[in-house]
């Protein structure tokens, strides 16, 4: 199966380490961001999951929840936590799914047979409160994640839901933004009246709105 933006997250039950939970329900009317990585007690991934516990205050404060996911059973994960706390400095403060069946990694089609078809790939989903996919990312087995990238992307997809703006290359939180060219410029002077640059009549840039 493969998601593709727009597409409702599948729902799923399923055991954590933080105990079994619904995945819609556990979402509430948060964002959240479900990511694969290979297998427990690899190196790569206890970077990576150090890493997101670290940057855990970051998704707290833009409403979005985290949760990983391997093919390893709950003990695993357990005993791995540890380790986790121990190399990276951070202890795990977001649940991670046992999915030893496999059926959630099937659900979302992080297995991919032709890098390995045991273990699961370093998927990211994006998921919006209204449990619509809003980004998906995959990375290989052999590369961490840029978490702060993730939080970056989460920034514009926040603030281009609720304005009429897109994003430039490499834009950061607080920087200039693009007003949607379906706009025309006096639908654009109602909702901008600080005005824009028109770089060109479809590039029309404007100070970030507020709020």
């Amino acid at each position: 199966m493969t998601l593709q933006l727009g597409d409702t997250a599948p729902d799923f039950e399923a055991d954590t380490t933080d105990g079994t939970l619904k995945f819609h329900e556990w979402m509430g009317d948060d964002w959240a961001v479900l990511f694969s990585h290979p297998a427990d007690f690899t190196p790569v991934c206890t970077t990576e999951l150090g890493e997101v516990a670290r940057l855990k205050p970051e998704f707290d404060k833009r409403g979005v929840k985290v949760i990983g996911l391997s093919v390893d059973p709950l003990e695993d994960h357990r005993a791995w936590a540890g380790d986790i706390a121990e190399t990276q400095g951070h202890a795990l403060n977001f649940p991670l799914v046992a999915d030893p069946d496999r059926e959630i990694a099937d659900l979302y089609g992080m297995i991919h047979p032709q890098a390995d078809d045991s273990f699961t790939v370093r998927s990211v989903f994006v998921i919006g409160p209204d449990k619509k996919v809003k980004l998906t990312l995959t990375y290989p087995a052999s590369t961490g994640r840029n978490f702060e990238e993730i939080l970056r992307i989460i920034d514009s997809l926040q603030l281009t839901a609720d304005h009429s703006v897109a994003t430039p290359v490499n834009w950061q939180q607080g920087e200039d933004v693009i007003i949607v060219p379906s706009l025309s410029d006096e639908e654009a002077r109602e909702k901008f009246p600080q005005g824009w640059e028109a770089v060109k009549p479809y590039l029309r840039v404007t100070p970030q709105p507020k709020g």
